[in-house]
């Protein structure tokens, strides 16, 4: 499989860490011989961002607050004028203010709805429609990390996990739409990782233990199972693969009791 992704050029927003589930998929995709670009929101995150991404040769590293139409603007005209042309975008950005994940979702303030919507949904449809401008006459795929919140209810998720089902909606309809001009969008559900995202979420340690003991496999999974399976939904082994909510969750996710 060596070179699976040779000449492919590959946009990745939300790495937060070289422990985030976004930067097992970018090296994933840089040992399939990917080129990549990277962006960061804020300089807290470019700290950690920018030498991780300079470490495996990436020359594109730009900031990018996906709320700000002209900062995703920017990115997409750097990208063009850089490459030309795009293949791959991985969307691995949530986001919901801390109040909203550790009180009742009944009390979601209206901003705290928005908020959670805006970053973690509606950021998907507007970074893919620039994407889909690159993408033009040569295929690609968009890939978006879900969870199986948006499912089933996940005690102290909350918002979040409304936000999720949006997003898992927004990958079919944007399937619908790109699917003519050879563009697939798809989303991988993945199991309790430790993230600094995870690290925001109340009881997120009894949260990996109770999956390990209920999954069939019988165990909690790692980044790299889910860069796995991010490697097959963006390159030619998943060439027929769009429009799906792929769990990579060690089975957790067909339990009932």
């Amino acid at each position: 499989m060596e070179g699976l992704l040779k000449g492919k050029r590959a946009v990745i927003f939300g790495v937060a860490n070289e422990r985030s589930i976004a930067w097992a998929i970018s090296e994933a995709l840089h040992a399939e011989g990917a080129e990549l670009a990277f962006t960061y929101a804020g300089e807290m995150l470019e700290k950690r961002v920018r030498p991780l991404a300079e470490g495996i040769g990436a020359k594109i590293v730009l900031p990018c607050d996906v709320t700000k139409d002209d900062e995703i603007e920017k990115v997409f005209q750097a990208l063009k004028q850089e490459w030309g042309g795009l293949d791959i975008l991985i969307h691995a950005i949530a986001f919901a203010a801390k109040e909203d994940l550790s009180r009742a979702f009944v009390l979601t303030s209206r901003r705290g709805f928005q908020l959670a919507l805006d970053v973690s949904a509606y950021s998907l449809v507007a970074l893919t429609r620039h994407a889909a401008a690159l993408m033009e006459g040569r295929g690609g795929s968009v890939l978006t990390m879900t969870y199986l919140g948006s499912e089933r209810v996940i005690p102290n998720y909350n918002v979040m996990g409304v936000a999720k089902a949006a997003l898992e909606a927004s990958v079919r309809y944007l399937a619908h739409d790109l699917g003519p001009a050879g563009i697939r969008v798809n989303a991988i559900s993945a199991g309790p990782i430790k993230t600094l995202a995870a690290a925001g979420i109340s009881g997120f340690k009894d949260m990996l233990h109770y999956a390990a003991e209920r999954a069939p496999l019988r165990r909690n999974i790692d980044a790299e199972e889910v860069a796995k399976t991010a490697l097959y939904l963006v390159s030619d082994l998943g060439s027929a693969v769009t429009g799906e909510v792929l769990h990579v969750d060690a089975g957790y996710n067909i339990m009932g009791m």
